[in-house]
Order: C-alpha cells, then sequence, then structure tokens
C-alpha cells in the first residue's frame, strides 16, 4: 500500500497502538482524543480539533466501539465529550472511515463509504485469543483456588469458546463445554473434553465452579442460577445484552462478572495490531476490485 494519511479519532489503548502501526508502516498519521495520555507519540501529529485531524486525510479510523451511546465519540483519554455529528459534518467525499461496531447513515447518504472492521472474520478470530486469557486472569483474581483442578463449564463454542476451553483443559482444569450443533458436540469430545446440550445446562450448573459464557442471549437464567453453587464464579464474555440474568445471581449471592472490552484491557498493544492489520487488508482488498 502506497503512504497514506489516517485520521485516528478518539478510543482507548488499542488506538494508541493501530496508529504506532501505521506510522511505523511509512504512513502520515494523526491523532485527536488524547489529551489525557501522558506517554510520547513519535511520528505522530497529535491534533487538538477535528479539521486539523481531518485536513486532507484518506482514511479515518473511530474506535471499537465506535461510540457507547451512538451519539458521542468514544474518548476515554479526553475530559470533554465530542458529537458524532461535529465530526461527521467536517468529514469529505472521498475518505474511508473505519470503525467498530460502526454505521451512519448520514455518512452513507453523502456518498461516503463507512466500514465496520469489527466485522472481519480475521479479526474475530485474533481477538477471542485475548478474550480467553483474560477470561482466565478475571477467574484467578477472583476465586482463592487454582484454575487447575477446578470444574468448569464453557457455554457455546464459538470462536472464544473454542480458545478458552482449550487454555482451560491446558491448565488441567476439568472442562464442559456446551453447544447445540451435533457437530460441535462430537469436536468437544474429539479433543478430550466433556459436552453437553445449550438448553440442557441447568441440569448440571451444580456440578461447576466457574462457568464461562460466550453466547449473546440469554442461557444463564434463573432456572439455571438455581442450580448453581453459592461459591461459584460465573464470567460472562458475550456483548451487549449478555447471556447472564445478573440481578438474579446478586440476588442468590452468587458471584457474576460482566467483562467486556477484554482484548483492549488486557492486551491493548496486540489487539491494537489485530485492528491495524484488519484494516490494511480491507483496503488492500478494495484497491484489487
Amino acid at each position: 500500500m502506497t503512504t497514506k494519511i489516517f485520521a485516528v479519532a478518539g478510543g482507548d489503548l488499542r488506538q494508541i497502538y493501530v496508529a504506532k502501526s501505521l506510522a511505523a508502516d511509512g504512513h502520515k498519521v494523526r491523532i485527536f482524543g488524547f489529551d489525557n495520555y501522558s506517554n510520547t507519540l513519535p511520528g505522530i501529529e497529535i491534533c487538538c480539533d477535528i479539521d486539523s485531524l481531518l485536513a486532507d486525510a484518506d482514511f479515518v479510523i473511530f474506535p471499537l466501539p465506535y461510540s457507547s451511546d451512538g451519539v458521542h465519540l468514544n474518548t476515554p483519554y479526553l475530559s470533554y465529550t465530542v458529537k458524532l455529528c461535529d465530526i461527521y459534518e467536517k468529514i469529505r467525499t472521498g475518505m474511508t472511515v473505519f470503525g467498530g461496531r460502526f454505521s451512519s447513515r448520514e455518512l452513507n447518504s453523502r456518498g461516503i463509504k463507512t466500514i465496520d472492521y469489527f466485522e472481519r472474520e480475521e479479526l474475530q478470530i485474533l481477538n477471542a485469543v485475548p478474550t480467553a486469557e483474560g477470561a482466565i486472569y478475571i477467574a484467578m483474581q477472583e476465586r482463592p483456588y487454582t484454575v487447575c483442578g477446578s470444574k468448569c463449564l464453557v457455554v457455546g463454542y464459538g470462536r472464544i469458546g473454542k480458545v478458552l476451553s482449550l487454555l482451560l483443559k491446558g491448565l488441567n482444569a476439568s472442562v464442559t463445554v456446551s453447544a447445540r450443533r451435533f457437530d460441535d458436540l462430537a469436536s468437544i469430545r474429539s479433543m478430550g473434553m466433556k459436552s453437553i446440550k445449550t438448553k440442557d445446562i441447568a441440569d448440571t450448573a451444580g456440578k461447576y465452579d466457574m462457568i464461562f459464557n460466550t453466547v449473546p442471549a440469554l442461557v444463564i437464567d434463573k432456572n439455571v442460577l438455581s442450580s448453581v453453587k453459592k461459591n461459584s464464579l460465573i464470567i460472562d464474555l458475550a456483548s451487549k445484552p449478555g447471556g447472564v440474568d445478573f440481578s438474579e445471581a446478586k440476588a442468590l449471592g452468587i458471584n457474576a462478572v460482566w467483562s467486556l472490552s477484554l482484548p483492549g484491557k488486557v492486551a491493548p498493544v496486540s489487539a491494537g495490531g489485530f485492528i491495524k492489520d484488519t484494516i490494511v487488508n480491507i483496503i488492500e482488498q478494495e484497491a484489487e476490485k
């Protein structure tokens, strides 16, 4: 890819490492929304306003997620809020706008291309690793017992469930994994783990020391929670709306933790690199069309 101008707007440490990696590749990079970030950013132009950020930029990169309310840019390192509409009105035709969990009818109606990089399969696969590692880190913090020898249930055998179950198995935990499809149930058994249908987890919920949910639907409901041991730990890794009835868990005195955006929290350098590589892949694919 020839040298381009990237405008990196808002976000957490992942965005910092997206910017650093693009600059290391020889691109011109500007960044906005990090007034409260204390480290220096050599080779990166730090902008104090949207006009200087977007001036003659080829690409705009919003964070993951781009916004928490659909109105303001996600800017945890900024002491004031920035409205998305104030940024959108300054984005010109010809720019391509990337973001995580992102779409904008306003920009699309003006002929500006928007791309949600979070939908890319390669990013989803790569993000499963820091998510799984982060889940185990939380388990070690929340429980005064080793993972080794613990009885664990992983609900769901998608990208995260596959990585997490193998990591737990590698730590010598007793691992059961739930799935809906028969081929997934067979795959789980072939990897040396126990399998159970997701619809049947209430039947065995009382056996586990730790339950990790990866399904973004209410699967750890009142029926399941009524069987869970009081000293068990539940970690929900699913995106909103989540998969655990947290109100019921609290009422029953069960420790339930909802852990979102773990890649950015536990491995921002790796996670930022994954996002940058994904964006570069998209740009190169678009250029080949």
